[in-house]
C-alpha cells in the first residue's frame, strides 16, 4: 500500500478491509514521514503500533 491509499482509507466513510503481517487492522494514523502508520488490531482498540505503510494490505470485499 501506498501513503495516499492509507490516508483514502482513514478518510473513507465506507470499512476498508487492511491486514498486516495477515491479521486484521484498522489505520489511525499516516505519518508525515509518509513511510509509517498507526494502526491497532481491530479486536483490541488498547494496542497501537507504528508499521510500514509497505507492509499494510487492502482486501477487496
Amino acid at each position: 500500500m501506498d501513503s495516499q491509499r492509507a490516508r483514502q482509507i482513514i478518510s473513507s466513510p465506507d470499512e476498508v478491509m487492511v491486514s498486516y503481517n495477515g491479521v486484521s487492522v484498522w489505520i489511525d494514523k499516516v505519518h508525515e514521514d509518509d513511510r509509517t502508520a498507526t494502526v491497532h488490531l481491530r479486536q483490541a482498540m488498547e494496542e497501537r503500533s507504528e508499521v510500514a505503510i509497505s507492509e499494510l494490505k487492502e482486501h477487496r470485499q
